[in-house]
């Protein structure tokens, strides 16, 4: 299994639902953290990820702590606009965790010291922008990383 993509606490179902098909798609599994801004039966969830949920690898987590508990020696890549490196400079192997914050306001700040030298960025080249659509940003990194495996 190539990948392991973590939202935590996401907000919006539409991009969840968007990245549960991407998940799918790259044989990846979706790990969801709670608390979440939607029910998982939310019909725009649904609506995104088409009818392939059914068939997603998906595993939820009651909070961080319990994810981090889980997955605590993990090979993990954090994604914040943040980061000091940029994306394509993670050392990708098969099978590790890439790990996104909310869209609101991405990871906490605790996340982000405690793994400060593996969080990663996405370069923008405007200063009129301050993130991607979480979406695109996971699109983004899974596909650098299918490509280095």
């Amino acid at each position: 299994m190539p990948f392991n993509i973590v939202l935590i606490e996401p907000e919006i179902p539409n991009n969840t639902g968007n990245i549960g098909r991407l998940s799918l798609g790259t044989n990846s599994t979706l790990h969801l953290v709670k608390p979440f801004g939607f029910e998982l039966n939310d019909k725009r969830l649904k609506r995104a990820g088409l009818d392939y949920w059914q068939h997603l690898n998906v595993k939820i987590y009651d909070s961080v702590a319990d994810f981090f508990l889980e997955h605590e020696h993990k090979k993990m890549a954090f994604l914040s606009s943040h980061g000091s490196k940029k994306h394509w400079d993670i050392d990708f192997e098969d099978n590790m965790f890439f790990v996104f914050g909310k869209e609101s306001v991405g990871l906490s700040k605790d996340i982000l010291e405690n793994h400060k030298k593996n969080t990663f960025k996405i370069p923008l080249y405007s200063e009129h922008i301050r993130s991607l659509n979480l979406a695109n940003a996971v699109s983004i990194v899974l596909y650098e990383g299918l490509k280095h495996i």
